[in-house]
């Protein structure tokens, strides 16, 4: 199953509700997941040069 491309407005959704304190680190760390967080980030990393 193919995922979808990741979303930053629904990673960052998420991030301002755990910083509000409207949703629990868990159920914050699962919707980072679902909405591609991981993906985001690994793309961030590639963009990135190499340490020296």
């Amino acid at each position: 199953m193919d995922r979808p491309p990741p979303d930053p407005k629904k990673l960052l959704a998420s991030w301002m509700e755990w910083e509000k304190g409207e949703t629990p680190p868990g159920r914050v760390m699962s919707n980072l997941k679902t909405a591609g967080m991981r993906e985001l980030l690994e793309e961030l990393a590639a963009r990135e040069p190499a340490a020296p």
